[in-house]
């Protein structure tokens, strides 16, 4: 393991020790921790190119609807609404 050191503003540094106190763990733990979350959370790079996807789509299906009906239902503007409540019964 090596040994570094880093600076931090002071509210930031009294958020973490904050952290650390209610999670027991040292200050060095949680900057790993982080640090390791982040390395997670990006991207790897190859030969200093980021081997980037697009985020897969993801299914919304609200209130049982199509995605043609969510996507027509969404641009509905409030005068849309208005008159389509005006019409039933």
């Amino acid at each position: 393991m090596t040994r570094t050191q880093i600076q931090l503003p002071d509210e930031t540094l009294a958020r973490a020790k904050k952290v650390c106190e209610a999670r027991e763990i040292s200050l060095a733990e949680l900057a790993r921790r982080g640090i390791d979350y982040m390395l997670s959370v990006y991207a790897p790079v190859t030969d200093g190119q980021v081997e980037w996807q697009p985020p897969k789509p993801r299914k919304l299906g609200w209130k049982g609807l199509s995605d043609a009906d969510l996507k027509r239902e969404a641009q509905l503007t409030n005068i849309d609404l208005s008159v389509a409540r005006s019409r039933k019964p």
